[in-house]
């Protein structure tokens, strides 16, 4: 079970970002998109993570490496990140029918439905059964290839990619035995796939994954360590060059690895300002994009950048009130704490804070995430506000629901306990 625990966690970037209230209070203008920054991030790529190229391989056939179609699915693959999926998968299905045969349409039309489910954290479950289907399609075709020619490294790529993200989602719906059996297969395939990292950037994603979140969970998972020795060795560093690279240089999955380097930035390398300059790169370049929208009104929120956060929250919030595909009530917890906090320390107007907290618990409930930090905060400063009114009862009210969903000795839970013992004979 350790063992499966290990894949699991390794395979399927394993990662949650926790957003925190600034301590900032500076609003800083970032309008214009930091080029400068990224063409720094860009720079930093050592010439030694360049992978040899593979002699004596016979690369015809391989689509990954067709500067054409590269050409003509550029188009698809953007608008698949801007949420324009049906011109995306009208792209990708032509490409299946000219290559009936080939894994690569199949699974670019599975990872059209994985972005679907992004912006709800993979919980909206209508797109499981075609996502799937793809997926094990792109399974099937892929190990025909390898099958033929067990040189075919493109044919292991998908089958690394498909088994991964197949994993991913089986352990998402707590169908362990099957996320077991796909992670396996996804290592294996990644192994013999990473022979190819010469030839194509693309190649390079899967083993920068695995190079950065061996270490990473060595780092954060003390009792997964001993599994570890029966695993090849990450290397963090390497890793997060290598997720540089395929950044700036991948075609297929240069949004991807962007996508995880935000990520890291934010979270783990606690890279304010990289992290910043990607969420609002790729938020630029896909407007529709609710995931990339609300993670950088978060960036823009803990960066203390309160102007940008703001517009991002509107936005955010006019989109779900219109309906817009993907924008939903994850989105709207974080957006309504945004500009409950903006309004409560910025504008103090009390009136809106209120409201926006409210909007914030009532989202929270919705997508049933009643332990987040932004639903219990929202009680707090409705509870602080309650008490800046002089309503003490109201104030109590708060503060006793916040004692009931904070961690024992947590910060909120001592602030509710040391006002309600204040204030215990207020009726």
């Amino acid at each position: 079970m350790k063992k499966t625990l290990f894949l699991l966690l390794l395979l399927l970037g394993f990662f949650h970002a926790k957003a925190q209230v600034p301590d900032s209070t500076r609003q800083d203008s970032t309008k214009q998109i930091d080029q400068k920054l990224l063409d720094s991030l860009q720079a930093s790529i050592l010439l030694d993570s360049v992978e040899i190229v593979p002699q004596a391989l016979n690369i015809k056939g391989w689509l990954l490496l067709n500067e054409t179609i590269m050409d003509e699915l550029s188009g698809a693959v953007d608008n698949m990140y801007n949420f324009k999926f049906e011109k995306a998968e009208r792209q990708f299905k032509s490409l299946r029918r000219r290559y009936p045969s080939h894994p690569m349409p199949y699974f670019l039309l599975g990872l059209s439905n994985w972005w679907k489910m992004v912006p709800s954290n993979i919980n909206d479950t209508r797109f499981d059964e075609v996502f799937l289907a793809y997926m094990d399609t792109t399974i099937t075709l892929a190990e025909d290839l390898y099958d033929k020619d067990n040189k075919n490294l493109e044919a292991a790529f998908f089958l690394s990619a498909a088994n991964g993200f197949g994993a991913r989602l089986h352990s998402e719906r707590k169908n362990w035995r099957k996320a077991a059996i796909m992670s396996k297969e996804a290592l294996e395939y990644l192994q013999k796939s990473r022979k190819a990292n010469g030839l194509s950037d693309e190649f390079l994603f899967g083993e920068a994954l695995f190079n950065y979140y061996a270490v990473w969970i060595h780092e954060h998972y003390p009792l997964l360590r001993p599994v570890l020795f029966f695993f090849p060795k990450g290397n963090k560093k390497l890793g997060l060059q290598q997720l540089q690279q395929v950044a700036f240089n991948g075609f297929y999955t240069g949004t991807e690895a962007k996508f995880f380097l935000m990520k890291i930035y934010a979270n783990d390398s606690r890279n304010g300002s990289a992290a910043m300059a990607l969420s609002q790169y790729l938020a630029s370049t896909y407007p529709d994009n609710p995931y990339f929208q609300r993670f950088y009104a978060r960036m823009a929120f803990s960066e203390g950048n309160f102007g940008v956060a703001e517009q991002l929250s509107l936005q955010i919030l006019e989109k779900i009130n219109q309906k817009v595909f993907g924008y939903e009530a994850i989105s709207g917890r974080y957006a309504s704490f945004f500009l409950g906090y903006i309004h409560q320390h910025r504008t103090r107007d009390l009136a809106k804070a209120k409201a926006y907290y409210q909007q914030c618990i009532s989202f929270a409930e919705q997508s049933g995430e009643k332990e987040s930090g932004y639903y219990i905060s929202s009680f707090v400063n409705l509870a602080r506000i309650s008490d800046k009114e002089k309503n003490v009862k109201q104030a109590k009210q708060y503060y006793e629901t916040v004692v009931k969903l904070s961690d024992s000795k947590s910060a909120s839970e001592k602030e509710a306990r040391a006002y309600l013992r204040k204030n215990r004979k207020v009726k």
